[in-house]
């Protein structure tokens, strides 16, 4: 079976042999690496939230753990 590298599209086969699966390289691993790390992979969000709302949440499973 053959899938596209999802860094560069080039065909890969998917095979034990090819460690870097579904990567060609090493090379386009790291940059997929590099984009998780640099947080260039995001899910967009319907609304903001913002720093109070997150306090709160944060304070809200605090509360529910504690019991």
């Amino acid at each position: 079976m053959f899938v596209d590298c999802p860094t560069c599209k080039t065909p890969v086969e998917w095979t034990d042999s090819n460690p870097h699966r579904p990567f060609c390289s090493d090379r386009c691993r790291l940059i997929d690496l590099g984009a998780w790390a640099s947080e260039d992979y995001r899910i967009p969000s319907q609304q903001p939230v913002s720093e109070e709302d997150l306090m709160e949440s944060l304070q809200q499973q605090d509360a529910d753990h504690s019991h």
